[in-house]
């Protein structure tokens, strides 16, 4: 068998092989990433703006960022040594809260108003209190999940608990990351200058998106350094390579991009 075709068999086995619970990570994973391609294409073909608050970026980026990412930690969480009802629980509320934090984005943009910072109307600020519960629910999940990571699991190969390990501590950062631009617009609003919000609140985001995909990234390369017939020994030197690189990336745009909030 050649390396492409065990790629392949090896990668319809985690959904041949997959628990329930995971191929409905996968399937709804799937339905985010093709709403956020749609509302691209819509807003592509309308010749809509790509920034603003009431932009159909919003949706686009929460679906396919939410799709990705609920993709990889179904998949990721399948290497982690979890008892199968917490599993199931964790998976659970992830794929939830994903559904939830995007469909309400989603909702606000097309009802042309900000989904965030956005307490103008009762239902405007249970919709503000919804993506906050979801917002925490994910990270409670995302903690967990990394506190297991780090768990002893000789079942699986150091090279890939490693980048699983680094990918999920780096996951946390962007969840510290938006947790803090949440924090610092209802901060604002509070105050009584809701258009700051809007303006400034999301002034982490590139610190947020760098440090959320370590989690596919590092672990996509030691699935594939798997298949290259090298010595774990090997792999695991790359592995770690692509970490430390990968985190002094993120480091660099986090100074850069706290530079540019706090600089004149």
């Amino acid at each position: 068998m050649g390396t492409g075709e065990a790629m392949l068999v090896s990668l319809r086995s985690f959904w041949t092989r997959g628990r329930r619970i995971e191929r409905i990570g996968y399937a709804v994973g799937a339905l985010l990433l093709i709403s956020g391609i749609v509302h691209a294409g819509i807003l592509v073909v309308s010749g809509g703006s790509w920034t603003g608050p009431l932009s159909l970026r919003k949706p686009t980026v929460f679906g396919v960022s939410f799709g990705i990412t609920l993709a990889t930690i179904v998949w990721v969480a399948s290497f982690l040594p979890l008892a199968e009802r917490t599993r199931v629980a964790l998976l659970t509320i992830f794929t939830a809260a994903s559904v939830v934090e995007t469909a309400l984005v989603s909702l606000q943009a097309w009802r042309g108003v900000p989904s965030h910072f956005n307490v103008e109307t009762a239902f405007d600020a249970l919709v503000a209190r919804a993506l906050a519960v979801g917002g925490i629910a994910l990270v409670v999940v995302i903690v967990g999940l990394t506190a297991t990571a780090f768990r002893r699991n000789p079942a699986v190969p150091i090279s890939l608990r490693r980048a699983i390990q680094v990918g999920f501590v780096a996951l946390c950062g962007a969840m510290a990351t938006g947790a803090t631009m949440i924090a610092r617009g209802m901060m604002l609003v509070f105050a009584g200058d809701p258009a700051a919000a809007y303006a400034t609140g999301g002034a982490l985001k590139p610190t947020h998106a760098v440090t959320m995909h370590a989690i596919l990234v590092l672990p996509l390369l030691a699935w594939l350094l798997s298949f290259a017939g090298w010595s774990e020994r090997d792999r695991l030197r790359v592995v770690l390579l692509a970490s430390a690189a990968y985190l002094a990336l993120a480091g660099v745009i986090a100074i850069r991009n706290i530079a540019g909030i706090v600089g004149p």
